[in-house]
């Protein structure tokens, strides 16, 4: 292993995010059982996730672009229900993304997915009002679905697992490819039961400290699990990570 360092710029033409991630090749190695799922977080260079309580502080607007070119390439975003809520989830895609997916034969967005064991959701989410959103709310109990014009969709699973989760997405509903963004404990979740693949990491030049929670939060997770990096990109000081996940 060499002992040198190589400098991250300049090293090539900008991309647009789009371009970026066209790169990923997301429609490849789809596994058979599971959609291939990407994680997207930001973080501070000390490692926080969000500053007084919303990654909104942490942000850039290239990280903007890249994760909603992300959001118009998947076939599914999981979040949260707290992250739905914190983040006041609304208007994924811009109009012209929205009009490139219906061009494609696809859905005008990705679906969006959560879970919640008592299937309990965020209703006051804005995206529960969007009538072109479709959510699907995966719990341990059947529960009415609740929505205020977005296609609402409660499926009961026993055991509620995250590979379940994924297993139901892959052969019932169809979906190849799914990114995570977040919150912390679910992200740590689907590294424990081996189900990423890709983890795009925002690195914001930012000192944050404080009790917020890092990009994984939960306990230890052993082994650790190792990644290889496979592309680096920055916009002005921040700095945009693509890993993949070594099995």
């Amino acid at each position: 292993m060499s002992t040198s360092l190589q400098p991250l710029a300049p090293a090539g033409a900008e991309q647009a995010a789009a371009e970026v991630v066209a790169g990923l090749r997301l429609r490849e190695d789809v596994p058979r059982d599971r959609p291939r799922t990407v994680g997207v977080m930001i973080a501070s260079a000390d490692g926080r996730a969000s500053v007084r309580g919303r990654s909104g502080g942490l942000g850039h607007p290239a990280d903007r672009a890249l994760l909603r070119s992300l959001r118009a390439a998947v076939d599914a975003v999981v979040v949260g229900t707290r992250t739905l809520a914190a983040e006041k989830y609304a208007n994924l895609l811009d109009p012209d993304q929205r009009a490139d997916r219906v061009a494609a034969g696809r859905s005008a967005l990705p679906q969006v997915v959560t879970i919640s064991r008592t299937a309990a959701t965020p209703v006051a989410a804005p995206l529960f009002a969007e009538p072109d959103a479709t959510i699907r709310v995966y719990g341990e109990v059947d529960a009415p679905a609740p929505s205020r014009g977005a296609t609402v969709h409660v499926h009961a699973l026993a055991p509620l697992t995250l590979s379940a989760v994924l297993a139901h997405l892959r052969t019932a509903v169809g979906l190849e490819v799914v990114s995570c963004e977040g919150g912390p404990t679910l992200l740590r979740a689907l590294v424990a039961e081996g189900l990423l693949d890709d983890l795009l990491l925002t690195l914001a030049p930012l000192l944050v400290a404080g009790t917020e929670p890092t990009a994984l939060a939960g306990p230890e997770l052993h082994p650790a699990t190792r990644l290889a990096l496979d592309a680096l990109h920055r916009a002005d000081d921040h700095v945009f990570c693509h890993y993949r996940v070594q099995r």
